[in-house]
């Protein structure tokens, strides 16, 4: 299994079009956003992993994501992933990221401990 794509997202919508073919519609791709409050906050932002499995592989397998902050792990997240060989799924992680300041946590999502697809998100200053 291999992960296509790891991305921060308000919303996603799947839709069916002729083949049968299915399309992902992703809504507000983001990867850093204004605090809600003032700090410290806890943000939780929506991350969506997009998976594929190739003709012959296994069907099952483990997606881990683990939000860091430099190198100190502030949350993780493990869940079984099953994909048809040939075919794509996609799997959404919610952390509770926890920031004192604005700055950044990058999310390392693997696969099976395959190779990380690494995705920063930064969290800017309050909006007046």
């Amino acid at each position: 299994m291999q992960i296509v794509a790891a991305l921060y997202i308000d919303d996603m919508e799947l839709r069916q079009v002729p083949g049968p073919s299915t399309r992902i519609d992703l809504n507000g791709v983001q990867f850093s956003g204004p605090s809600p409050a003032p700090l410290p906050v806890t943000i939780t932002p929506h991350l969506v992993v997009i998976v594929r499995n190739e003709p012959g592989a296994s069907p099952t397998g483990a997606l881990e994501v683990v939000f860091r902050r430099g190198d100190v792990q502030i949350a993780r997240n493990v869940q079984p992933v099953e994909v048809e060989p040939g075919k794509f799924a996609y799997r959404l992680v919610r952390g509770e990221l926890e920031f004192d300041e604005p700055g950044t946590v990058e999310a390392h999502c693997r696969i099976d401990q395959g190779p990380a697809t690494v995705v920063p998100y930064t969290l800017l200053d309050p909006v007046d």
